[in-house]
């Protein structure tokens, strides 16, 4: 697990291998992830966009972007959190994603950026 706070908003992230939605043979590998978003700042915070990297062990490295977070644009208001689990299919065993979210304050409309710490995706058969 890792965490990062950017401008009071905290972001964690958990990641899990999905054995049973990979397929090793065809060099396709499934890891979900929890995010979750907290607030930790005096003001109310709107998730607008997101910007994914997703670079796997093969070197290949892609780009994700978008509105929201899994078809939502949470609020969040000072103390609150929200989480969501997501997915991303890679070509090896191993990858790793990093990315940001555009967020803006509600009070004065400021739009600003939220990294989303790196993170490693390991099928655990690579742990050994």
């Amino acid at each position: 697990m890792v965490q990062q706070v950017t401008e009071g908003v905290s972001i964690t992230v958990e990641t899990f291998y999905q054995p049973e939605q990979s397929n090793p043979l065809n060099s396709d590998y499934l890891f979900a992830y929890r995010i979750t978003i907290e607030n930790f700042s005096s003001v109310p915070v709107k998730l607008l966009r997101r910007h994914w990297h997703i670079i796997d062990s093969n070197g290949n490295h892609r780009q994700v972007e978008g509105e929201g977070v899994v078809g939502a644009q949470p609020i969040l208001e000072s103390g609150e959190a929200y989480q969501y689990v997501s997915a991303a299919s890679l070509r090896s065993d191993m990858g790793k994603m990093y990315g940001d979210y555009q967020m803006e304050n509600l009070y004065n409309k400021k739009l600003f950026s939220v990294t989303i710490p790196e993170f490693e995706l390991v099928a655990p058969f690579k742990m050994n």
